[in-house]
């Protein structure tokens, strides 16, 4: 295997967690001790218990680098994410920022800001 950094994020509730994030396509492969690792085809994320997370004061992000933002931006939508300014969870549709990327983004129930990048190779 390949040397990978991986993503450790706060979750207040890893079941949760666990169905939100499964609900557009992500599956689990450990869950104890309150760590949760879930993948979704070549992308992985950590969790860890922080029960006591406020949502609104969050600042905890990633990155998602995917091949077809479209793609994961429609499952995200389809599996009842709403598009919004406000409220956990949310999305926002892509855009061009103005370094020339397509970016779209992720405020997942907790209020962590997954960021979802198309990557410039696809």
């Amino acid at each position: 295997m390949a040397d990978r950094a991986v993503p450790a994020l706060p979750s207040r509730d890893l079941a949760a967690t666990r169905a939100f994030y499964g609900g557009w396509g992500f599956t689990c492969t450990y869950d104890a001790d309150g760590w949760l690792i879930l993948q979704r085809g070549p992308l992985h994320l950590e969790f860890f218990a922080h029960p006591d997370l406020d949502p609104a004061t969050s600042h905890f992000q990633c990155c998602l680098r995917v091949a077809d933002l479209d793609g994961l931006w429609n499952a995200i939508r389809t599996a009842g994410v709403p598009v919004a300014d406000r409220g956990f969870p949310r999305l926002h549709p892509p855009r061009i920022e103005s370094w020339g990327g397509r970016v779209g983004f992720l405020i997942d129930p907790d209020g962590t800001q997954i960021n979802l990048i198309e990557r410039p190779d696809s």
